[in-house]
């Protein structure tokens, strides 16, 4: 073999491991903005007023009747025993954020979906109103089972002293984010990122594995499986999601069917269902 085909073998193995390297490097940086990703501030909270306003509005006459009628529906009381009351605080809820599973730098964990207050009957029973602005008033949009959400709300101030409680609705996992920690609040969180919970990047490395091919715009979303990820997913026949409210803070968006419709989300794994069985007004 001549010394010149020596040299072109030996300059085209260079170049295919430039090109190697070149891709590799190139994979990396594309994966830079989620390993190293900034800690990104608090999401938007709603203004005290706001806050005041869905108390009000949970707690108002026409809300309670309706409370009677729900907390009587199995015939557990009779409606007119139940004397429902709203306990507690009126606290935000919110969803994980399809810009924080896209990896976008700055995107919060989670953004404002609505707020819930605690309503308990007579015999003990518990629901929680769901409250959003609309039409420039706040209204109730929804009534569930249980006390989720201002129950997790009360643990993740207990955990970790504040910060962010939010729903991964595609698992029906809450957790508590502040600063570079998650910390799981529910059997669902513990399975996904483990008891002692998970760095702020691990969890965003998580999440963009499971959904970032399910993101708006994404041939998942086009195919019309499961309605891709966000507030653009149909809700389930029968039902009627939440309109996205405006709150002087900022944008209270449903970001789900699961918030807004009675089903989580589906992604992932697939069909989840709904844990908490959900009636509207």
């Amino acid at each position: 073999m001549t010394d010149r085909m020596h040299q072109q073998q030996y300059a085209r193995r260079n170049a295919a491991r430039a090109a190697a390297a070149g891709a590799l490097t190139a994979a990396l940086l594309g994966l830079a903005p989620l390993a190293h990703a900034a800690t990104p501030a608090p999401p938007a909270a709603p203004t005290a007023a706001g806050v005041s306003a869905a108390h009000e509005a949970a707690a108002s006459s026409s809300t309670l009747g309706t409370l009677s009628r729900f907390f009587a529906r199995d015939g557990a009381v009779a409606a007119a025993k139940a004397q429902p009351r709203i306990e507690g605080a009126t606290v935000p809820v919110y969803t994980l954020s399809p810009e924080f599973v896209a990896g976008k730098d700055g995107a919060p964990v989670a953004t404002l979906d609505y707020l819930a207050s605690k309503a308990v009957s007579s015999d003990g029973q518990k629901a929680s109103v769901w409250t959003a602005r609309t039409g420039g008033d706040w209204k109730v949009v929804n009534i569930a089972t249980g006390d989720d959400e201002t129950r997790y709300a009360a643990e993740g101030e207990r955990k970790l002293g504040g910060g962010t409680v939010f729903r991964e609705p595609q698992i029906d996992a809450w957790y508590v984010q502040r600063g570079d920690k998650v910390l799981p609040l529910d059997a669902d969180a513990v399975r996904a990122v483990g008891a002692q919970g998970t760095t702020l990047d691990g969890y965003r490395a998580r999440v963009h594995k499971a959904y970032g091919d399910k993101l708006p715009g994404s041939a998942y979303a086009k195919d019309g499986r499961a309605g891709g990820y966000g507030p653009q997913q149909a809700a389930p026949a029968g039902e009627q999601a939440a309109p996205a409210p405006q709150d002087g803070s900022g944008p209270l968006s449903t970001t789900s069917a699961a918030a807004a419709g009675g089903a989580a989300l589906l992604l992932g794994a697939g069909a989840v269902a709904a844990r908490r069985r959900l009636r509207r007004r």
